[in-house]
């Protein structure tokens, strides 16, 4: 079951990037989760838990707050309150109106192919010293359940196309790296657009990593499309079980390429 703030993601047009794309829902998503253990740290007991009748706070709804990202625009966000108001967000601080650096986070942590360190490693540059290392580590396990529900999500039979293009996007392990990020989008019979996933590469990509892409979105339910596109990288059309064509670089679309035969 998808979260609840990617009500209606599915089937809204949605882009990858643009100012009502994906990135903002997951950007809400990944806030609100973090935000969510942050208040577990603070309250000393999990969500719904039984040590929570015995404490003297306790949890007291959300308030809605707008913060701004780089690339999205503006993201609202519910903010979980306490009781006693004792309860001091660190990954958006109380008067903070600016997010930066979230949109290359996001769209690295839900692409497939991250370890969990890389993952723990971008929230441990979040937060720094303000959190322990173990709400650090809580956090980790809840984005990657989060991640894996998307992730797995079922797939359309047949889609009219399929898009796959890349977003280079910096990825913090011991160091920061530039990665490329593959996007698939498919468009289905009803003309709306739909992301199939993200997947993390390493730049130079070969025929394992294109057939472990194919392979999951074919699991995932996909039989079949009209036509395969690829910007970022036309090998990956060599392992296509679908036609496809190689777009020149700059110019996306359908229709343009030279075709060729599966």
């Amino acid at each position: 079951m998808l979260p609840a703030s990617w009500s209606g993601w599915r089937r809204s047009r949605v882009s990858l990037t643009g100012p009502d794309g994906l990135r903002k829902q997951l950007t809400r998503t990944l806030i609100e989760t973090a935000l969510d253990e942050e208040m577990a740290e603070h309250l000393g007991y999990e969500k719904h838990g039984a040590a929570g009748k015995q404490t003297a706070d306790s949890r007291n709804g959300v308030r809605p707050k707008t913060v701004l990202t780089e690339t999205t625009g503006p993201v609202e966000v519910d903010v979980p309150r306490d009781r006693e108001g004792t309860f001091e967000p660190v990954i958006v601080k109380e008067r903070q109106r600016r997010l930066t650096g979230a949109d290359e986070m996001v769209l690295s942590l839900y692409a497939k192919g991250l370890t969990t360190g890389e993952i723990s490693a971008h929230f441990a540059e979040i937060y720094g010293a303000s959190v322990s290392k173990e709400t650090v580590s809580r956090i980790t396990d809840r984005v990657l359940e989060e991640m894996a529900v998307w992730q797995n999500r079922p797939l359309d039979e047949v889609y009219a196309a399929i898009f796959i293009d890349a977003i280079v996007v910096k990825i913090r392990d011991w160091q920061v790296a530039n990665r490329p990020i593959y996007a698939a989008i498919g468009v289905t019979l009803d003309r709306e657009k739909d992301i199939l996933g993200l997947w993390a590469g390493a730049g130079g990509e070969g025929a394992k990593f294109w057939m472990s892409v194919l392979t999951d979105i074919k699991n995932r339910g996909v039989k079949d499309t009209f036509f395969s596109f690829a910007g970022a990288s036309g090998r990956v059309l060599e392992y296509s079980p679908y036609p496809y064509r190689v777009l020149p670089p700059g110019r996306p679309g359908p229709g343009q390429g030279q075709r060729r035969t599966p």
